[in-house]
C-alpha cells in the first residue's frame, strides 16, 4: 500500500466567484508556456499581482530551484537567492497574503524559524499587502469602476481595491523590472448592490502590460472574446495585439476549474514583449482537443473560439449577402424591460395589442392599450418571429443555442425579453420560422453568443433569405458549399430544434 500526500492548494474552496484559487496542476499547464531557459537564469523576476493561494510563486520556485542547480549549488543558498530576489506578489487582500506566505515560504512569516528562506529580516518577505481606498468620482472609482454605495466601506471591511490597478505612480515593487508578470487574477466586481458583475480582470491584464514585462501569462474568463459588460474597447485590443503568441481556451470553465461556474469558460494566454506574429490557438473541451491553429485573432471583430468553424464563416461572408439584423429589433424594442408590469391580462378595447413577455421562465401574452406604446410604433403592425434574448440550458453539446421561436400575428409588441424579425405577411414569417430552427442558422448564432444572452449583434453574420419557402438545414448547406465534414461538425454542435421541445 503506497502513500499518498495530497496537495492542500488543489483542496482548497473558493472565497467568492471573483476569487478563484488555481488549482497546482493548472498553474504547470500555463507555467509550461513560459521559455526553459527562465528557469536557469539567476537574474530573471517574477511577479503575481493577483496573488491569493500562492500556488504561481510556489510552482516557480520549484522549477528555479532545479534550474538554478548548477549555479548555485548550496541548496539553502539557492533558495535564498530565490525567493528574495526572484519572486514577488501582490496578494489581493489581508487574508490571501497569510495563506500565500505559508504556502511560499512554508511558514506563517517570511523571516519565521520554519521559513524556507533565511534572508527575510521582515514577516511580509516579498509577498505584500497594502490596504488601500477607491477613488471615487461621480459615484464610480475612477480605476476599477466599483460603485460607491456598494464598496465604500469602514476599516474592518475589504475594500477590493485592488494595489495592483490603484495607483497611477505605484511604488514599491510595482517600481520593478519583471521578467515574467503571471497569474490569475479577480474577475468581477458587483458594481451596483450585485445585480450587475462589472469585469475586472480586464485591468489586471492592462496594467500588466504597462509594466512592460517579457512575457505576460494570465488565466482570465473567456466573456471578452465576444461580450462581456464594458469589455467593447479591451477585446479589441486584445484582438488587434500581435504580441499575443499563445491562446489555450476552455469553453467549460468547471473542467479546470472543478466546482466553479464561470460563464462562458476561461483561457489563458501568452504574450511575448519582444516578439510578434500570429496566434497559436487551441481549444479544449473534454478530452477533445482542437489545435494548435496559427490564428489572426483580429481577423474578425469578436474571436471565432473554434477554428473549425473558420471555413464555413468564410463560405457565408464571402456572398457578401445582408444581415439579418436589417430586420431584427434592437434590444427594448418597444421600450419595456423584461420586469415591465402595465399590461392587462384581458382585451377591454378593440384597439388593444397582444403584448408577449416571459416571467419566471414561462412564456405568456397580456394586452396594452395601443396609445400606451410610445415606442418604435411603426413596428406594431408587422407580422413578427419571436425569439426570447436568453438561452442557457447548460454548456453541453449539441446545443440548442436559441430558445424556441414563434410567429406572432400582426399586430404585436414585447417586452425586452424577445428579440424580434419583423416582416409584412405570414407566408413570410413562417419562412423566416423555419429559418431560426435550422442547424445552419443557429450555429451562426453561436459564433458571436458566449453566454446565455443572444443580444442583436449575435445575429451579424446570419444572412437574410428569400422569405418564400420553408427553409430546411439540406438547403442551406448546399446553397453555402458545405463539405460533408463541416455538415458533421455543425451538427455535431448544434441540436435539432423541433417543435415545443421546451
Amino acid at each position: 500500500m503506497t502513500s499518498h500526500n495530497p496537495d492542500v492548494l488543489a483542496c482548497l474552496a473558493n472565497l467568492s466567484s471573483d476569487e478563484v484559487f488555481t488549482p497546482p496542476q493548472l498553474v504547470n499547464e500555463i507555467l509550461d508556456l513560459l521559455p526553459t531557459g527562465l528557469w536557469s537564469d539567476k537574474e530573471s523576476r517574477f511577479l503575481d499581482p493577483g496573488c491569493k493561494s500562492g500556488v504561481f510563486l510556489r510552482e516557480i520556485a520549484k522549477r528555479l530551484d532545479v534550474g538554478l542547480e548548477q549555479a548555485i549549488p548550496d541548496r539553502q543558498q539557492r533558495l535564498n537567492h530565490i525567493f528574495k530576489n526572484q519572486l514577488f506578489g501582490l496578494a489581493i487582500t489581508e487574508l490571501t497574503s497569510l495563506l500565500a506566505r505559508r504556502s511560499v515560504y512554508c511558514s506563517k512569516t517570511a523571516d519565521g524559524k520554519y521559513s524556507v528562506c533565511e534572508s527575510f529580516d521582515e514577516p511580509d518577505g516579498n509577498i505584500h499587502f497594502r490596504r488601500v481606498e477607491h477613488k471615487w468620482e461621480k459615484g464610480r472609482c475612477v480605476y476599477c469602476n466599483a460603485g460607491q454605495q456598494e464598496y465604500e466601506r469602514s476599516r474592518e471591511l475589504e475594500t477590493h481595491a485592488y494595489e495592483f490597478i490603484h495607483a497611477t505612480l505605484p511604488g514599491g515593487v510595482l517600481e520593478m523590472k519583471f521578467d515574467v508578470i503571471v497569474g490569475n487574477p479577480p474577475y468581477q466586481l458587483g458594481s451596483d448592490g450585485g445585480t450587475r458583475d462589472m469585469p475586472i480582470y480586464n485591468k489586471f491584464v492592462e496594467q500588466a502590460k504597462k509594466l512592460n514585462p517579457r512575457f505576460l501569462c494570465m488565466i482570465i474568463p473567456s466573456r471578452w472574446m465576444a461580450s462581456g459588460l464594458g469589455l467593447s474597447e479591451f477585446r479589441q485590443t486584445m484582438l488587434s495585439d500581435r504580441h499575443i503568441r499563445t491562446l489555450v481556451d476552455y469553453p467549460v470553465a468547471s473542467e479546470v476549474f472543478p466546482g466553479v461556474e464561470v460563464k462562458g469558460g476561461v483561457c489563458y494566454f501568452l504574450w511575448e514583449r519582444d516578439t510578434e506574429g500570429d496566434c497559436a490557438v487551441t481549444t479544449i473541451r473534454g478530452d477533445e482537443v482542437v489545435g494548435p491553429v496559427d490564428r489572426i485573432l483580429g481577423e474578425h471583430d469578436v474571436f471565432v473560439r473554434d477554428s473549425r468553424a473558420i471555413g464555413i464563416l468564410e463560405k457565408v461572408m464571402a456572398k457578401k449577402e445582408r444581415s439579418i439584423t436589417e430586420i431584427l429589433s434592437v434590444d427594448k424594442e418597444f421600450g419595456w424591460t423584461s420586469n415591465f408590469s402595465g399590461y392587462h391580462d384581458e382585451k377591454f378595447l378593440p384597439s388593444d395589442v397582444p403584448l408577449y413577455y416571459i416571467t419566471k421562465g414561462k412564456r405568456s401574452r397580456g394586452w396594452i392599450a395601443r396609445s400606451e406604446v410610445t415606442k418604435s410604433r411603426h413596428l406594431i403592425d408587422t407580422w413578427k418571429v419571436m425569439i426570447p434574448q436568453a438561452y442557457g440550458a447548460g454548456e453541453a453539446i449539441p446545443h440548442q443555442i436559441l430558445g424556441q421561436p414563434f410567429v406572432a400575428p400582426s399586430p404585436s409588441v414585447c417586452t425586452q425579453t424577445y428579440l424580434f424579425i419583423h416582416v409584412d405577411s405570414r407566408e413570410a414569417a413562417e419562412s423566416v420560422e423555419s429559418y431560426v430552427r435550422t442547424r445552419f442558422l443557429r450555429f451562426l448564432v453561436s459564433l458571436r453568443k458566449i453566454t446565455q444572452h443572444a443580444t442583436r449583434s449575435t445575429y451579424t453574420w446570419v444572412p437574410q433569405q428569400a422569405w418564400t419557402r420553408i427553409w430546411t438545414d439540406d438547403q442551406l448547406y448546399e446553397e453555402y458549399g458545405l463539405t460533408e465534414d463541416e455538415v458533421q461538425f455543425v451538427e455535431s454542435r448544434v441540436r435539432g430544434l423541433v417543435a415545443n421541445d421546451e
